[in-house]
Parts: C-alpha cells; structure tokens; sequence
C-alpha cells in the first residue's frame, strides 16, 4: 500500500487524535474512510467543469470593470 505524507493543522491534528482515541482506530484508518467518503461523492457528476477549477480566483482582481457582463461598452470590437 503507498504511503501519502500530508501536512494537517494542529488544531486538526488534535481533533484526529481525539476521533481516533474515541473510536479506537488508527488515524489512517480514519483518513483513509475520510478520503474514500469525499472522493466517493465526486462519482456522477459528469466531468469537471473550467470554473469549478478556478472559482476561488473569481474577483481577486482590484480595479477592473465589475460590469463586463451586461456592459455592452465592454464588447465593442470584439471579435472583429
């Protein structure tokens, strides 16, 4: 089986430690559970789309137009 190495918080590390402790399962075991549950419920949702890999950068950009949507001013020219 590989092994994946990953940084964690400490915050997060010590709530792993206490699920562990109170389960009385290793932490791998719980990540992996952790793991298969998220990348299970990925299936089924057709492929991934461009904005979803890129939402997080919506609107990082100060001083530009906010209205390049509905602003025809902003469309003239283009595609000439």
């Amino acid at each position: 089986m590989p092994t994946i190495t990953c940084k964690v918080s400490d915050k997060l590390a010590a709530r792993l430690n206490t699920l562990a402790r109170e389960q009385r399962r290793s932490k791998s075991a719980l990540l992996r559970e952790a793991l298969e549950e998220r990348l299970a419920g990925r299936r089924g949702h057709g492929p991934v789309k461009a904005i979803d890999l890129v939402k997080h950068l919506r609107g990082c950009l100060k001083g530009g137009p906010t209205d390049l949507a509905t602003n025809p001013e902003h469309m003239r020219g283009f595609g000439e």
